[in-house]
């Protein structure tokens, strides 16, 4: 028999869950999980509130943590086939098609009948027998024949009726970016021959540098420092129009995630790397966790490549983004990295720069953590929310900052309200440069300028700009779409 205080429990949790509810829809994701936290504390036992939360986390891109809750609620209630449902989910946006097909059949053995359980499970086995045939064609590492190697962009003829941006000769100018820019904001495409141009020079530019490169600002110049953008091509111009085009004089870094989520990825993909080509020294880039074959295939930059330009091209942008840096020193003062920090103390810039980066990032080891970790309120380190890389806190980047003579860390990897956040006692700070991400976070973006000799922050936030009506995820892969 249930006494006055359970009842006044269950009412409270219950209540603390609707307003969770709200939040949710309201895409108030943090303040959901805290809401739905708060429920759990009250009520441990109910299965929903678990699986509500790992919903939340899912939308948060936690996707470690959605599956320990969904985990949770399978184990309270082995019948709630809500838990399968968003523990799969979960499994399938990190890429573990085998994983997720279980819990799509166990979603399908509970709800025989459910026409959307048999329609997910249907796009599981898909990319479940997808992948086992491409492990079955696929070629050692060792044997891997360069696809950039194959291709001569001069061979390729220019039809007389093309009337975009052209590339007279080798040179990339900045005249030719503008018009390019101009093309791509009327949703018009750059001709092949030019796309591969600029991608096998930007190859060549990238593969001669060092996997940790260093920038010099001189003093009384500045430099800017942007974050994830994500296909996200309006605002990217947006940032141009509010701190002016990429030159010698206005230097940037992108710190990596600059394609996939947002459909206008091969419009920003190709806006930075001719960039990089008319001037090295304009912009830098740096890898994230989103440059990867894995991401790619899930999140939409491969179907847009393939829609937008070939499947050669699928298979070029795989390669050169392996080329890609892993991270930045600026001034030998400021550590900039797309994730973060180590699972292990000591590591040193030298360590850094010996990494072999020509390949798909490793799932664990140091280039795993600097794409995907994330910092963590409290000291020490703690498991990743999101399956991948690991937390750490404030001492971690103390120690780190003090071992290498560095000041600050920049990086980015997370969504943030106002398009920053300054954590660990003023030495790390959060940058993420794609406002109202994903069309529904209605967050602000930030850029960071750097003033020499001083090299204090100086940021700048922004809000999202109107953009063509193509939904993000637009180019995803089916079973991905069916889950934004």
């Amino acid at each position: 028999m249930e006494t006055k205080n359970e009842n006044s429990d269950v009412s409270r949790a219950e209540e603390m869950k609707n307003q969770a509810n709200e939040a949710f829809k309201g895409h108030k994701f943090s303040q959901a999980i805290d809401l739905y936290t708060q429920a759990i504390e009250i009520n441990g036992n109910n299965a929903v509130y678990w699986a509500n939360r790992a919903f939340a986390h899912t939308k948060l891109e936690e996707y470690g943590s959605a599956i320990q809750d969904a985990s949770k609620a399978i184990e309270i209630d082995p019948k709630y086939s809500k838990g399968y449902y968003r523990r799969g989910a979960a499994y399938l946006a990190m890429g573990k098609f085998k994983d997720a097909l279980k819990d799509f059949q166990q979603v399908k053995r509970i709800c025989p009948n459910d026409p959307d359980a048999t329609r997910k499970l249907r796009e599981c086995e898909k990319a479940v027998k997808k992948l086992k045939f491409e492990e079955a064609i696929s070629v050692p590492v060792s044997e891997r024949i360069s696809v950039a190697e194959s291709i001569d962009f001069h061979t390729i003829e220019v039809e007389s009726q093309y009337s975009g941006a052209r590339i007279e000769g080798e040179e990339v100018t900045l005249d030719f970016v503008k018009q390019m820019l101009e093309e791509f904001k009327n949703q018009k495409t750059l001709h092949k021959r030019y796309a591969y141009q600029i991608v096998l020079q930007t190859r060549k530019i990238l593969q001669a540098l060092p996997s940790l490169v260093d920038i010099s600002v001189p003093d009384g110049k500045h430099f800017t420092v942007c974050g994830d953008v994500h296909g996200q091509f309006y605002d990217l111009l947006n940032i141009f129009e509010l701190n002016g085009l990429p030159s010698e004089e206005n230097p940037y870094l992108f710190n990596g995630d600059f394609v996939d989520r947002g459909s206008f990825s091969v419009e920003i993909i190709l806006t930075l790397f001719a960039f990089k080509c008319m001037c090295p020294s304009s912009i830098y880039l740096a890898r994230g966790n989103h440059e990867s074959k894995s991401m790619n295939k899930i999140y939409g930059f491969e179907g847009e490549v393939r829609s937008k330009l070939s499947e050669k091209f699928v298979e070029l942008f795989a390669e050169v983004f392996c080329y890609l840096p892993l991270a930045h020193v600026i001034n030998e003062k400021i550590f900039v990295v797309h994730g973060g920090l180590f699972s292990v103390d000591g590591v040193k810039l030298s360590d850094i720069r010996a990494i072999d980066r020509f390949c798909e990032p490793p799932e664990e080891g140091l280039m795993c953590e600097l794409l995907w970790s994330d910092p963590q309120p409290l000291p020490g380190r703690g498991p990743s929310k999101r399956g991948v890389g690991l937390s750490f806190g404030g001492d971690v980047t103390k120690r780190f900052l003090e071992d290498n003579n560095l000041d600050l860390v920049v990086r980015s990897h997370e969504v943030k309200d106002e398009g920053y956040e300054v954590d660990h006692d003023g030495k790390l700070i959060t940058v993420f440069s794609a406002p109202n991400y994903c069309d529904q976070m209605g967050n602000k973006g930030a850029f960071i300028r750097f003033e020499a000799p001083d090299m204090k922050p100086n940021i700048v936030t922004f809000t999202a700009v109107p953009h063509p009506d193509v939904k993000p995820m637009a180019y995803a892969s089916n079973f991905m779409r069916m889950f934004n």
